[in-house]
Parts: C-alpha cells; structure tokens; sequence
C-alpha cells in the first residue's frame, strides 16, 4: 500500500525557491516522532502506518505500551475537539496530531504558524493548541480537488470521480445560502453525489464552526466537513 503522505523534500525545497522574498530556513528534523532505538524512525514510521491501516482509516498511534512498547507514553489530547469525524473512524489519530504539534511548536517556538483548513478538525485542534497559530484557507488546483500531497497516488479515473467532493460541496453551500438550512438534506446531497461517482463516504457533517458539534439545522456559522475514499486513497 503507498503511502499516504509521500514525501517529496526536494521538490518541497524548489517550491520554496518561487516564493517572493526568499525563505531563510526550513526545519526539517530527522524525525519529531522518535519511536525508540538507534536510526530508522521515518522507516518504522512507514512500516507502521501500513500494518495498521493508516492510509485506510485506521488510524492507529503510537504509544509506549502499544505496538511493540516504543513511541509516546505522554499525549496532548483536546477531548472535545476530538469527537465525532475523524474521531469516529480514527479514534486516536487527532491525539497525535496534538502532540506532534506541540513539538513542533515548543521546539520552534514560532511567532506565527500558520496550517491549511483542508482538514477542518484537524486545523481546529491545532489552532486550540496554540495562539499563534492562523488557519488558511484551502488551497486548490484549476480543476478544484483540494491539494494534497496524496492526491498523487489518484489514477487519472480517480481524480476525476474525487472532483464530486467539489462539486458537490459547492451546490450545498449554494443551496445553504438561499435558504435550505436542513443538514440532513444537504448532507445527503453530497453523500448521494459522491456514491454515485463512485467514492465511498467515510464521514459527511455539518458542524458548529467553533465547537464542532453536529448541527440538525443552520442557525449561525458552520461547516460541511466530508471524507471520502477513490480507490486506496483517503480524500
């Protein structure tokens, strides 16, 4: 199974170079899991994803007393931001994810960080850890799948079907914005769109912009959060 974050340090340092102003430093440690043992973190890393099905929404951590008895014993958890989504079918993934962060962000003590919103819960649980953090928006290509790093393992036929995420987005938020502000509905909407591209739904919610909590109707700002797969890959 590819991985599903495949890492491209070159190619990553060349965008760099197009950037207006130059870029001074980039951070790259060897390894900010530190999984135990003398070298071959990154590999044990990819190795461990791919027995536990991260790539296929498992979702599996880490820890001390799990998995052979290397990784972490203390976590950043936020509970609350945790539940529902990704915390349903990853139901230790977003622990990680806040702890990884706060590594990151107390070995680079940063004035600004700034993370993408492509995984809202993700990015809400990020920026609850740390005030200097600022969301950003998605970023998309010409024919508007949202950019990953994954999307590289799409075949051309994926894609394609993976642009019903899109699409099928846009025409809720249209529709939400004359009007209809029943989340079932339009959930079902998207739900139904993608099923008939041919993905399959892991998750579709409309959430409270701050609190995450799963809305019946619209009354103030929120948020249509799906996950879906095409083929092997997670979008």
């Amino acid at each position: 199974m590819p991985h599903p974050h495949p890492s491209d340090f070159n190619g990553d340092i060349n965008k760099l170079k197009t950037v207006p102003g130059g870029v001074d430093v980039v951070f790259h440690p060897y390894n900010l899991y530190d999984y135990g043992g003398s070298g071959g973190g990154e590999q044990r890393e990819v190795k461990r994803m791919e027995e536990v099905g991260e790539g296929e929404g498992g979702g599996g951590a880490v820890s001390c007393v799990e998995e052979r008895g290397v990784g972490h014993e203390t976590w950043v958890r936020i509970e609350r931001l945790e539940k529902g989504m990704c915390g349903k079918s990853r139901p230790v993934f977003l622990r990680g994810v806040a702890t990884v962060v706060a590594k990151l962000i107390n070995v680079v003590e940063p004035d600004v960080a700034v993370f993408g919103k492509k995984d809202y819960q993700q990015a809400a649980v990020v920026d609850y850890k740390a005030n200097e953090v600022i969301g950003s928006g998605i970023v998309r290509d010409d024919d508007g799948l949202a950019m990953s790093s994954r999307n590289v393992h799409l075949s051309p036929e994926d894609r394609e079907k993976a642009l019903s995420i899109y699409l099928s987005l846009s025409k809720a938020k249209s529709d939400a914005e004359r009007g209809r502000d029943n989340c079932r509905e339009l959930k079902d909407s998207v739900i139904q769109a993608i099923h008939e591209a041919g993905g399959r739904i892991d998750y579709a919610e409309i959430v409270d912009q701050e609190s995450l909590e799963a809305l019946e109707e619209i009354k103030g700002a929120v948020v249509l959060c799906v996950a879906a797969w095409f083929g092997k890959i997670r979008l």
